[in-house]
C-alpha cells in the first residue's frame, strides 16, 4: 500500500463523479495539447524547445537577469536535476552560464547570457502568438476569469 493510501480502506476510496473525472481529465489533456503544440511551434521556428524557452522567460523576469539554480527549479517545474540537465544544455548553446553564489559556495545562479535575451526576444512572438491562437482565441473574458479563478482556488498564488 502506498504512502497514499496507508490507513484508507478499500470502502473508504470514492470513484471520481463522470463531472470531476471530466474536469480532471480535461485539465491533463488541454495541459499536454497545448504544450506538445507551442513546443512543437516553438522548436520549429527558433530550435528551441518551450521548457528552455521557460528558463530564458523566469531568467528574462528576474533581477539583473539571474535566479539560483533551486528558484529555477521551482518557476519551472522541473527536478533539481531536470533543471540542471537544462541548463548544462542551455549553457552549452550559450543562452546561459553559471556563476558561483558569493554567499553560499555551493549554491550556483543561472545567468541569462546577452545571447539567450535575444533568442528569448526573437521567440517571444511566436509564444504568445501561440498562446492566443491555441488558448485565449477559444475563449471569452468570462471564461479566462472563472479559469483564473479556480486554477487560484486549487493552488493559491498560481495566477500571479
Amino acid at each position: 500500500m502506498s504512502n497514499y493510501t496507508a490507513g484508507v480502506s478499500a470502502t473508504d476510496i470514492r470513484m471520481l463523479t463522470p463531472s470531476e473525472l471530466a474536469a480532471w481529465r480535461g485539465l491533463l489533456v488541454v495541459h499536454s495539447r497545448l504544450f506538445l503544440a507551442l513546443d512543437r511551434e516553438l522548436e520549429e521556428a527558433h530550435g528551441l524547445p518551450l521548457r528552455a524557452y521557460e528558463v530564458l522567460l523566469h531568467l528574462e523576469d528576474a533581477p539583473v537577469g539571474r535566479l539560483r539554480m533551486t528558484e529555477l527549479a521551482a518557476s519551472v517545474l522541473l527536478s533539481q536535476s531536470g533543471v540542471t540537465r537544462l541548463v548544462d544544455r542551455l549553457e552549452h548553446d550559450a543562452l546561459v552560464r553559471r556563476e558561483p553564489c558569493e554567499e553560499d559556495r555551493r549554491g550556483h545562479w543561472a545567468v541569462l547570457t546577452d545571447e539567450g535575451r535575444r533568442l528569448f526576444q526573437e521567440a517571444r512572438p511566436t509564444h504568445l502568438t501561440g498562446v492566443r491562437r491555441l488558448f485565449h482565441a477559444r475563449l471569452d473574458g468570462d471564461d479566462l476569469a472563472a479559469l483564473a479563478r479556480c486554477w487560484e482556488a486549487v493552488v493559491p498564488g498560481s495566477t500571479a
